[in-house]
């Protein structure tokens, strides 16, 4: 990683300070990874294993250490802290736990590969590559979001064109056009407060908090029976919001 050039590092929120020969705070780090008092720097680096580590990197001849020592101590000012070379960087992480060292790992990956750009604009503004890297992946990103708008494009056009439409239908028909089983549909409906049944009946009745809504409405029929009879039968109709709020509760965006 290039000292020269300070790369943004945050670890759940948590910024990782860096100090001129590249070194990153290690106070920071345990910021990030709870605070808990068990895991301060001064405790790992007071270690036998962390002590090897840094006489390791002192005598193998490492390019950032060659230019200064592998662990440095601000005290201080705003940079006061214990800033250490990336090796240690992943030593400490892994020093803490294991699911940190591979938050710490992922982290640093994505800013190798140039998934985390700088944030000092007059560094990309001093360093032609830099500049056209984030000029980019800045174009790429935009790419990427006017083809997720035109793939729902569909999808919008046909919620709005539901919620618009005239008319409603039965519960029967709403379940095929949201790609439902009526019975399962039904049972959904009654299940998430959406119908009932009255005592002794037969049929559905819509809670008034749904016909409140627009979602369902009543629609009072007449049927005439065998014996010349007219019998007065009410019926739910989901209304074309509610299709449409189903079909979004329903996860089914082709409705």
């Amino acid at each position: 990683m290039n000292a020269l050039v300070k790369p943004h590092i945050a670890i759940d929120g948590i910024q990782v300070r860096i100090d001129a020969e590249g070194r990153f705070c290690l106070n920071d780090l345990h910021k990030a990874s709870g605070n808990e008092r068990k895991n301060e720097p001064s405790l790992f680096l007071s270690n036998k294993q962390t002590q090897e580590l840094v006489q390791e990197l002192i005598t193998t001849g490492n390019p950032v250490v060659q230019k200064s020592h592998p662990v440095s101590v601000i005290n201080g000012g705003n940079d006061r802290g214990t800033y250490v070379v990336k090796e240690l960087v992943y030593s400490y992480a892994m020093w803490i736990s294991a699911a940190f060292n591979l938050k710490v790992i992922r982290t640093f990956d994505a800013v190798a590969t140039g998934q985390i750009q700088p944030t000092d604009p007059m560094q990309l503004l001093s360093d032609p590559n830099l500049l056209r890297n984030a000029l980019l992946t800045y174009s790429e990103k935009v790419i990427e979001l006017e083809h997720k708008v035109e793939v729902m494009q569909p999808t919008v056009e046909a919620f709005d064109r539901i919620a618009t439409a005239d008319g409603s239908m039965c519960l029967t028909d709403a379940a095929k056009a949201l790609q439902q089983e009526p019975h399962k549909f039904n049972k959904w409906l009654h299940m998430n407060d959406w119908i009932y049944k009255r005592n002794g009946s037969k049929h559905w009745v819509a809670y008034q908090e749904k016909i409140k809504a627009g979602y369902l409405e009543h629609k009072v029929k007449d049927i005439q029976l065998p014996d010349g009879t007219i019998k007065i039968t009410e019926q739910v109709r989901v209304t074309p919001k509610g299709l449409t709020k189903l079909s979004k509760l329903l996860g089914n965006n082709n409705a």
